[in-house]
């Protein structure tokens, strides 16, 4: 994992959780297209990204309570991750529940998730 291997937890850090979140939602958004590929690598390679910055966010974001359900999320992404054939309904689902963890990043399910 080359993408994002170098951004540390106080450059990360310096985004709001709204932006924080929008750019996890964006390598969602690259998965959920790479779903119907053959390439499982490449779909790997962006869950790989997705559970880096979501580490990230965990690791910058004082709330208990957020922390603590940014990690039940992150289990949802780590199944996708293992598993052999990622479902696009257990994608979407894990997408749009990633999206309503901030009013701002809500605004995209209409758009992303149709």
């Amino acid at each position: 994992m080359t993408q994002h291997a170098s951004m540390t937890p106080e450059r990360w850090g310096r985004f709001g959780l709204d932006q924080q979140i929008l750019m996890v939602a964006n390598e969602m958004n690259r998965a959920r297209n790479l779903l119907a590929d053959a390439d499982r690598d490449a779909l790997r390679r962006t869950y790989e990204r997705v559970l880096r910055l979501v580490d990230l966010t965990i690791a910058t974001r004082p709330r208990r309570t957020l922390r603590r359900e940014l990690l039940r999320w992150r289990d949802l992404v780590a199944e996708l991750y293992v598993s052999a054939a990622p479902g696009r309904e257990a994608h979407d689902e894990a997408f749009r529940c990633l999206l309503r963890f901030t009013a701002e990043a809500s605004k995209q399910i209409p758009l992303l998730l149709a």
